[in-house]
Order: C-alpha cells, then structure tokens, then sequence
C-alpha cells in the first residue's frame, strides 16, 4: 500500500478489545471522508472486530494483515 495514501496511523499495541476500535473511532471521526487510518493492533481479535465495526459505521476496511503477532487495519473514512 502506498504510504501516501494514510492520513493518520493509531498504535494500539498492547490493548485488548474493544479499545482499539473505540480509539479508532474518535480518530475516524476527526477525519474526512476518503482519508484512511492504518491501525496497528496486537489483538488476535482485531481483524474481525474491525470488519464488524466498518460495516456497521459505512467505513471501508481496506486492508487487515498479519505480520508476526501484529495486525495491520487499514479503514477509509466513509
């Protein structure tokens, strides 16, 4: 992925659900439309609790990979 196309990075390595998606929540919501926010997260649980959390806020989850015990999430602002 292109790094120029991130406007935001949020580590949340270390913390356990639901606080990374709520931390990612109140960074998406001082975004705009189209800006994307890559989430760095250490909980097995994130990839999953990200696809469920954009598709009930509209957000497009763009990316969710692994690399080694460290998830990337990449989610668009809708």
């Amino acid at each position: 992925m292109t790094e120029s196309l991130i406007t935001q990075e949020l580590d949340t390595s270390g913390l356990l659900c639901p606080l990374p998606v709520l931390k990612a929540r109140r960074a998406l919501n001082s975004m705009h439309s189209g800006q994307r926010l890559r989430v760095i997260a250490t909980d097995a649980k994130a990839p999953g609790d990200f696809a469920a959390f954009c598709q009930q806020s509209g957000d497009r989850l763009v990316e969710a990979s692994q690399d080694g015990e460290r998830f990337r999430i990449v989610v668009q602002k809708a």
